[in-house]
């Protein structure tokens, strides 16, 4: 049975209808889906954004079960400007299954093997991305991967982190990220983004576009999936 982990359904909605046979279940507190993919049990997870959520999340999914492999994927932001929207990472400092032996998967895929740096907020400011990179060495940033990963260390569960790049230095988020999410809560306040772009009409067409960069950066990411679950 394999196991992959979203933050968001923003995420999953896309491979979730991949999935056949198509079931949700709550175990130990968390909800879940399951389903098949070539004859492959699956179980997905949607861990929320940010360190304490994510804990708990996984924590509880993980208790009691036998997983052959779990795969955190998702969304990251760039931290320097050779990665582009719709790029895809294999999180090397993260990934513990032996990826000589899974070449094969990704054979066909075009994807940055670099590493990933789990931060504890969104960052919307070029200049803090540099200067993370810089100070990190890594070229992308989730908020979850870390603590998923300390997980599956505990439990023994092999890991591979896939992820997609979603926004970049040249193609940043198209509001302040506190308007955009609000962590506490776990989700976006509709009233806050409408009160936002209503201030700002000329931000308008970067939320459209913003948009399309995540349907199009979804798409690639459950491609990926797709394909690297099929040859496991």
């Amino acid at each position: 049975m394999i196991a992959v982990t979203f933050a968001l359904p923003a995420e999953s909605s896309e491979f979730l209808r991949r999935l056949r046979d198509r079931t949700g279940a709550e175990r130990n507190g968390v909800r879940i889906v399951r389903g098949k993919m070539d004859d492959r049990m699956i179980e997905v997870l949607h861990t929320g954004v940010g360190e304490k959520i994510c804990q708990q999340r996984v924590g509880k999914f993980l208790q009691d079960q036998q997983f052959d492999l779990l795969i955190s994927g998702g969304f990251a932001g760039a931290l320097n400007d050779q990665l582009k929207v719709g790029d895809l990472l294999l999180a090397k400092n993260f990934s513990t299954i032996e990826l000589n032996n899974r070449r094969k998967s990704f054979s066909s895929l075009p994807i940055h093997e670099v590493d990933l740096l789990t931060v504890s907020a969104l960052i919307d400011s070029s200049e803090k991305r540099l200067e993370i990179a810089r100070a990190s060495g890594a070229a992308a940033v989730d908020m979850e991967t870390e603590f998923i990963a300390r997980a599956c260390a505990d439990y023994g569960i092999p890991l591979l982190s896939l992820r997609v790049i979603s926004d970049t230095l040249d193609e940043p988020f198209p509001a302040p990220t506190k308007v955009l999410f609000d962590i506490e809560q776990q989700r976006t306040r509709f009233l806050t983004l409408a009160t936002f772009f209503l201030a700002h009409p000329n931000r308008v067409p970067r939320l459209i576009q913003f948009a399309r960069r995540i349907a199009r950066a979804r798409k690639i990411l459950t491609g990926a999936l797709v394909a690297v679950i099929s040859e496991l």
